[in-house]
């Protein structure tokens, strides 16, 4: 959901939220592959859906065909610009893509809904839509999963760090653009939103641009052009005005490991460090450590 919002950030659009609580808290589910089935169904009602319009998700469950598995619905609803009867048998075809009318000009859906079917059928589940033109769109899910009997310790710390970082607003200060987009891309995956600078000096910037409260973390490479991990982190807690500046996680992301290395960022007045390559699971841990939600 929280990427989902992101979708609808500088869009006047209502998007509303209804999550039935499981009495089977534990399933064994492809987590990626559903939500990015999800996250394409938005990402189009976003698309498809004029601004003053409303976009909903529902997500609930029934029993399934047997005591150890259960069926997960989830209907996304939107006020677009719908599609004809026609084109609701196609597209979840290849490259589907309405041939006039408004539809056209936001450059149809593309791969990414037949890529969903495929991913639905593949676990078992179905996806129908419901659409009239002019009016919008109902998709639904329903997958089928087996209910898991009981989660491993070690799973359940990563279940509860996975809950805790999602929706946290990040700043990430990184020079390489290659390991930029994948850490951008591991911690979207795990549901927060980061904004990324290029350097030290950017990140200081983007810090005092935006209200206080914005971001709830910093993530910091140390050896950055302009300014360096250590010179930002001591600008950012030395603000005089900006008194979350001395509050706010800064943890330290770098290839220097050295224990010299782990004590100038401390000496910097950053939180933690975790060093590249960078192990998700430890980044998570130290994260949830230092973050207060």
């Amino acid at each position: 959901m929280s990427i989902a919002r992101g979708y609808t950030e500088n869009r006047d659009l209502i998007f509303t939220v209804s999550i039935e609580k499981l009495k089977n808290p534990y399933v064994m589910a492809d987590e990626l592959r559903i939500r990015e089935v999800l996250l394409n169904i938005i990402s189009n009602a976003v698309k498809f859906t004029k601004d003053g319009g409303t976009i909903s998700f529902a997500a609930e469950s029934r029993p399934g065909k047997d005591e150890q598995h259960i069926i997960v619905r989830f209907r996304i609803s939107d006020t677009g610009i719908g599609m004809s009867e026609e084109f609701q048998t196609r597209i979840f075809d290849e490259f589907s893509q309405e041939n006039n009318g408004a539809r056209t000009s936001y450059k149809g859906t593309g791969l990414g809904m037949a890529i969903a079917k495929r991913y639905v059928d593949l676990m078992g589940g179905k996806i129908e839509v419901s659409s009239r033109q002019g009016v919008g769109s109902t998709f639904t899910v329903e997958i089928p999963l087996l209910i898991a009997e009981h989660v491993p310790a070690e799973k359940e710390e990563k279940l509860r760090n996975d809950i805790a970082v999602r929706g946290l607003h990040v700043l990430l200060a990184e020079d390489n653009d290659l390991n930029a987009e994948i850490a951008v891309t591991l911690l979207e995956e795990k549901g927060m939103i980061v904004t990324r600078t290029a350097d030290g000096k950017s990140a200081l910037t983007q810090f005092c641009n935006t209200a206080p409260g914005t971001f709830e973390l910093i993530l910091m490479d140390i050896m950055m052009p302009e300014m360096n991990g250590y010179e930002t982190t001591k600008a950012i807690r030395n603000m005089p005005d900006r008194p979350d500046g001395k509050k706010i996680p800064i943890i330290a992301m770098t290839a220097n490991a050295f224990a010299e290395d782990i004590q100038a960022a401390l000496d910097a007045g950053m939180d933690g460090h975790v060093a590249k390559p960078v192990d998700m699971g430890v980044l998570l841990s130290v994260i949830t450590k230092y973050i207060k939600r």
